[in-house]
């Protein structure tokens, strides 16, 4: 028994489909000549014809078109389509004028249609313009333009949306990439309809003028050029005339339809018949008293009975089994229907889990304000968020040239070259609460920052002490706290030149953030990052692993060692060299904070390079030996913390020397430096951590052979604690 092989593409409409860029090129060569070349009536009766069919068939294409935007040639067809219709009417008009005669189809459109009478054609002729014009075309035109507005308008939200959910993890590429071409033909097809809708109501415009052009021009040659009597020049070509027009008009009037049904039509992923019947016929009740109102209309004096009996038995009779349909099936379109309108389960959900098929509590569950499910979901909180004020949303939008989400994703880079950590998905998102300009940080749900921004301005910072004025709104830079001015762009050469740095509202988010983060980078570092980081390095140092974990240590002291290097902003970026370190001084404590600061005396050779002021000299303020002795004796250890007890005076000469000495350190452009003795280091640092958040604090330990320490100032030991020390250190 043989089979027959079937080729796609082999049959001859499929061949002919494949030439379709050669027969629209050479279907608009031909309109172009019906503009110029007189055509036989036989072959314009064939063109009239395809006209009509062309139009009826666009009309169906409409009902069977699922999504609105998936038919996005429509208003390109539609303006070729218009075009060929007026060239149509050149020609029939050029034949009329010129024979009086224009092929069957317009005599039969002038005679059976209007059975002959022209006043009949005349009256006819003007209600389908009304109806083309006034109502079809004006209220498509009308709709066209507000879906046209609203898609652009929440273009930048959706586009910004997709973007977040892809920077969290929620959406791969492939799926975000996919969702960007989606919304961007939306916006497309809907933009495109709006200018579409245009040419249909300048189509019903010129549809009034020729005819009434061919009228009174057929007129005028019937009496003065064929000499035919005033009457029946007058009945021949306003038949004639008006039936080239009904010819047009009718379809001008499908297309119009057509253009009307599309842009009213909603998204449902179904065809329009489809879309109507699951809709109109949804509730039998519906039609059970539409029955009831029908024969009580044909029960009213003067009314046929016959018609209205009729559809009201019709309609109670669809009731009935729509009724009856709905207690079998649980839907009154059948179980078809039913099945298509339950909730598709999550991908992945497994039989006998809320909110999968089989389970009787699953729809339930789904409802169910308390549903687990949804409490899952509320308590889900990113890790870092941006939100926006309405006002800065196209700074997100890369259409118009927004950077911001593309820059995010650089944060993150930036931040895992530099600091050795990779940052979660950073959510970025509107947030209406907010003043319209204004933005914020949340770690964990918690704002940790927030700033305005000046869209469409230019943040000049006076980073050179110059005494020019700029013309803008003084603000202040949100990182540093500089003095700065938003300035117009007519004002930015003026900025420049005088020493100003100058920098656009993304530039400043931007900035902003990437301070934040630096800042909080050990918030940032959970048990599932550190495990990531272990598995990396394991894959090419496996002894290492195989010896830390788990006889040493576990994960969480590891976790804080990294988190408290962080913390202090040093780069982990030796994660070899870190854990390394953890391993050797394991035995000697299991306390993260012991561990931190015997690890730190490792990469000082990495790191106490940032605050050099020159190659191998470092610049800081030491802290008087017996201040240092004293301090030692006031360090308090608890199994998780260590810090210091001071009393109030000394707690404030120490906060008004370290002000001082920094100051003098930061004016003059240098890091604000204290080195002191590795004792000490970490309880210094953490009992002033808050009140000076931009001094780094080294120890003796820390620092490479080679470096040298220029001292930029010595905090003495106060008043009290001089006289107390003094004679117990001379005795010593």
């Amino acid at each position: 028994m043989s089979a027959a092989v079937v080729i796609p593409g082999s049959n001859p409409v499929a061949q002919l489909l494949k030439r379709a860029d050669l027969i629209f090129t050479g279907g608009l060569f031909l309109t172009v000549l019906l503009l110029m070349v007189p055509v036989p009536t036989l072959l314009l009766d064939t063109f009239l014809a395809l006209n009509l069919g062309l139009t009826l068939l666009v009309l169906l294409a409409i009902i069977y078109v699922k999504d609105p935007p998936e038919f996005s040639s429509f208003p390109t067809l539609l303006l070729a389509l218009t075009l060929f219709r007026l060239a149509l009417n050149i020609s029939t008009t050029r034949q009329v004028l010129v024979q009086g005669y224009a092929g069957e189809v317009i005599e039969a459109f002038g005679h059976f249609v209007i059975r002959g009478n022209y006043v009949v054609g005349a009256v006819v002729f003007l209600i389908l313009v009304v109806i083309n014009f006034v109502v079809i075309t004006k209220g498509a035109g009308r709709i066209a333009e507000v879906s046209a507005r609203f898609t652009l308008d929440a273009l930048p939200g959706k586009q910004m949306a997709i973007d977040a959910e892809l920077n969290a993890g929620i959406i791969d590429e492939q799926t975000a990439t996919s969702r960007r071409v989606k919304v961007q033909k939306e916006a497309d097809f809907y933009g495109a309809m709006d200018g579409a809708s245009k040419f249909v109501r300048g189509d019903a415009i010129a549809g009034i003028i020729i005819t009434l052009v061919n009228i009174v021009g057929g007129f005028a040659i019937g009496v003065m050029q064929m000499g035919l009597p005033l009457g029946e020049a007058l009945q021949k070509f306003t038949l004639l005339s008006i039936g080239d027009g009904l010819v047009s008009q009718i379809p001008a009037l499908i297309l119009s339809v057509g253009a009307g049904i599309l842009v009213t039509r909603a998204s449902d992923n179904t065809n329009l018949g489809t879309q109507l019947a699951g809709q109109l016929f949804r509730y039998p009740r519906a039609m059970k008293i539409s029955a009831g109102m029908l024969i009580a209309f044909g029960l009213m004096p003067g009314m046929p009975m016959l018609p209205f009996f009729m559809l009201g038995g019709m309609a109670g009779f669809l009731g009935k089994l729509l009724e009856d349909q709905e207690t079998k099936t649980g839907h009154p379109l059948g179980a078809e229907a039913a099945a298509a309108a339950k909730p598709v389960p999550p991908k992945g959900a497994k039989p006998g889990a809320p909110g999968a098929p089989g389970n009787p509590a699953s729809a339930g569950d789904a409802t169910k304000p308390g549903a687990p499910e949804d409490v899952r979901r509320l308590i889900d909180v990113d890790v870092f968020a941006i939100e926006i004020g309405a006002g800065l949303l196209g700074l997100a939008d890369s259409k118009i040239g927004g950077e911001l989400l593309a820059r995010v994703t650089g944060v993150r880079k930036s931040l895992a070259r530099e600091k050795g950590i990779v940052v979660p998905p950073i959510s970025v998102r509107d947030n209406l609460e907010l003043d319209h300009n204004d933005y914020r940080f949340l770690l964990r749900g918690k704002p940790v920052a927030r700033g305005t921004l000046a869209p469409g301005r230019w943040m000049a910072m006076n980073v050179s002490g110059s005494k020019v004025r700029l013309k803008g709104t003084p603000t202040r830079e949100p990182v540093f706290q500089l003095d700065a001015t938003w300035i117009d762009e007519a004002e930015k050469r003026n900025a420049e030149h005088n020493g100003f740095t100058v920098v656009d509202p993304s530039s400043v988010l931007i900035t902003h953030l990437s301070e934040t983060l630096k800042q909080n980078a050990h918030h940032l570092l959970g048990r599932q990052e550190v495990q990531h980081i272990v598995d990396h390095i394991k894959l090419t140092q496996p002894a290492l692993i195989s010896e830390l974990l788990p006889d040493l240590v576990n994960l969480g002291i590891i976790q804080r060692v990294f988190q408290n290097l962080l913390r202090e902003n040093i780069a982990i970026l030796n994660q070899p060299l870190i854990l390394e370190g953890i391993a050797d001084f394991a035995s000697l404590s299991k306390n993260p904070d012991d561990l931190s600061e015997l690890v730190r005396r490792r990469l000082g050779l990495y790191f106490v390079p940032e605050f050099e002021c020159r190659p191998g000299v470092v610049r800081a303020v030491t802290v008087d030996p017996r201040l240092e002795q004293w301090l030692a004796a006031k360090i308090q250890r608890t199994p998780t913390e260590v810090g210091l007890v001071l009393d109030p005076a000394t707690g404030r000469h120490l906060m008004e020397q370290i002000t001082r000495l920094t100051a003098e350190l930061i004016q003059a452009g240098q890091p604000a430096v204290i080195v002191v003795s590795a004792e000490i280091r970490l309880p210094l640092k953490r009992f002033f951590e808050s009140s000076f958040p931009r001094v780094t604090v080294l120890s003796y330990q820390e620092l490479p052979s080679a470096t040298e320490i220029e001292n930029a100032g010595i905090i003495g030991a106060p008043p009290h604690v001089a006289r107390a020390e003094l004679p117990l250190k001379a005795a010593a």
